[in-house]
């Protein structure tokens, strides 16, 4: 059975690039005959070439992208360095399940409430008396700076989290030690001895972000640029012309966009390379020589208070959500007023039976992908435990760092030649091919550090492999399974693309109507919406860890009864003839 769901893993993981790749390389020649197309061509190229404001749109797509991805790689450098195995760390740990819970969609609409010209932050400058007439807006700049920020802000707690596990590998205290006996301070042994070991532990994650930012459609259609927009919304924008003659073009524009990902995270990787193994000079030449007095001696012995560099990571999160929640019970809220003169129920019991309707489709489509993607994942790691081969881990990446955009742009050309509407199969089998990575990701790290002593000790008291498995190996790893189906559930809840591509605009969800809303109506309803979103994976978070605090408990509570019953205590007492 194990061997079975394997292979049914290596399918689902492989067989969607055939068409993804095929379904935007064949459209790209003009050669669509269901559309009257038979002659291959290269006038989509020339098409593309020929569009006004190209080049701006590539760069700006190329400075938000990679911009985001440095600035969160900083941040995040910056935070373990002043943090790491420090009393405040548990405060940043502690601190990462929230901001991660919220979708990137619910945190851009509060992002774009909170610091847009009439936005609260504004309000607040005016109440002061700071005049903000003609003061540069964050939303929609021309530049990008706003998306890059609000980018950078929301990837650097999952770049803090994937470097956990990266830190406790390379033993980050023995480094430090060593690295203090041979005359380095602080910053120089971060510098000089962990970052050339938590740079390259950390390349997955760094494409990851660089692969989002750089495709990223529905952040951008709510904080980004629109004359000219970033590259991705210009091939979105192309993909919705209502004339089908027209795909070709759009094809072009998944495969430019693919190329764009695909350089950008090869300029990535040379430059790690540059940085860490060709220009070294940086690394080897020793301590800094810094004359010691009594005075510096004296002044290094007091405790400094630094201002927290992780505060705006967790500032502006918990910001944005008073913002919509007063947002959604506004019903007059004049500029530059710092709350509402009145509030009013209206809006929710206006929007009621469409937010239960679209909350059911989100949650059931999330909880059958999520479910599926933990039977998958659990499946292939024993199988990596028994057989020693698992899943190899360019196949896990390969949906993390192509662009959306472009993958389900050919797998929706493809499913165009099923007959039938099978509209919410896709779109939950879409889910389940992104969600897996992350799930299976997160339970790698737990699994590789369960010890297998225990399960031969089990076998050789006589339990057999479902066994052991259930009674020994699942309440040790069961915090570790709740929370991995979390991370999946709180990933399905923020696919845009995917259910907006293949179920063809029939299949609506939160994330879905937040966008939509978000880019341009009634900011009452946009806030009841971008709430909604970002509520609903926080209370799965919750229930997580709820279920993981009970299941301990029970454990306890069943083994303390196993100690006291009569037939173990007589059991437990040796026998003799």
């Amino acid at each position: 059975m194990i061997r079975l769901l394997y292979l049914f893993t290596l399918a689902l993981c492989a067989l969607p690039f055939v068409p993804g790749i095929l379904g935007i390389i064949i459209p790209a020649f003009s050669w669509l005959p269901s559309l009257g197309l038979t002659t291959p061509n290269l006038s989509a190229f020339a098409a593309v070439a020929q569009w006004p404001g190209l080049t701006q749109s590539i760069w700006l797509t190329l400075f938000t992208g990679l911009g985001s991805t440095g600035v969160a790689i900083l941040f995040c450098f910056l935070i373990l360095k002043q943090y790491w195995n420090s009393p405040r760390w548990q405060h940043v740990e502690h601190s990462l399940s929230p901001m991660l819970a919220m979708p990137h969609v619910a945190f851009a609409i509060g992002f774009a409430f909170t610091f847009s010209p009439a936005g609260w932050f504004y309000r607040l400058l005016e109440s002061i008396g700071f005049d903000t007439n003609g003061l540069f807006s964050l939303i929609k700049d021309q530049y990008g700076i706003g998306l890059l920020l609000a980018l950078a802000i929301k990837e650097t707690p999952f770049l803090l989290l994937m470097s956990i596990s990266v830190l406790q590998q390379i033993k980050v205290n023995s480094l430090q030690a060593v690295a203090s006996g041979l005359g380095y301070n602080h910053n120089e042994s971060w510098l000089k001895v962990i970052l050339p070991q938590w740079l390259p532990g950390m390349r997955l994650p760094i494409f990851a972000v660089a692969a989002y930012g750089l495709s990223v459609v529905d952040v951008s259609l709510i904080l980004g640029p629109t004359r000219p927009p970033t590259f991705s919304i210009l091939v979105w924008q192309w993909f919705n012309e209502p004339e089908l003659t027209l795909l070709p073009r759009a094809a072009v524009g998944a495969i430019v966009l693919l190329a764009i990902a695909l350089l950008s995270l090869g300029i990535i990787r040379v430059a790690e390379w540059y940085l860490l193994q060709y220009c070294r000079q940086w690394q080897i030449n020793g301590p800094s020589r810094v004359r010691s007095n009594d005075s510096t001696n004296m002044a290094l012995l007091r405790p400094k208070r630094h201002f927290p560099s992780y505060a705006p990571f967790i500032l502006i999160p918990i910001l944005v959500i008073p913002v919509l929640v007063l947002w959604s019970f506004a019903q007059r809220w004049r500029f530059p007023d710092l709350l509402p003169s009145r509030y009013s129920l209206r809006f929710w019991q206006q929007e009621s039976l469409s937010l239960f309707e679209l909350a059911a489709n989100s949650i059931s489509l999330a909880l059958t992908s999520s479910l599926c993607s933990l039977i998958l994942a659990v499946a292939c790691l024993e199988y990596r435990q028994q057989y020693q081969r698992g899943i190899p881990s360019w196949l896990i990446a390969l949906p993390m760092v192509l662009p959306q955009l472009s993958l389900l742009f050919g797998i929706q050309i493809t499913t165009f030649f099923i007959p039938g509407q099978w509209y919410w199969f896709w779109v939950a089998w879409s889910h389940l091919f992104f969600v897996f990575p992350y799930l299976y990701l997160a339970l790698d790290g737990p699994w590789r550090n369960y010890d297998i002593r225990l399960d031969q000790s089990a076998r050789s008291l006589g339990l057999n492999g479902w066994q052991t498995w259930w009674r020994v190996k699942r309440p040790l790893l069961l915090p570790a399974i709740w929370l991995g189906f979390a991370v999946g559930i709180s990933v399905s809840l923020a696919q845009y693309l995917p259910t907006q591509m293949l179920g063809a605009g029939r299949i609506s969800t939160l994330t879905t109507e937040a966008v939509a809303l978000g880019s341009g109506q009634d900011r009452r309803v946009s806030a009841i919406y971008g709430l909604l979103q970002g509520v609903l994976p926080f209370i799965f978070f919750t229930m997580a860890i709820a279920a993981n605090r009970y299941s301990a408990r029970f454990t306890r509570r069943t083994q303390q009864q196993r100690r006291e019953s009569p037939d173990d205590i007589i059991c437990g007492k040796p026998h003799f003839k």
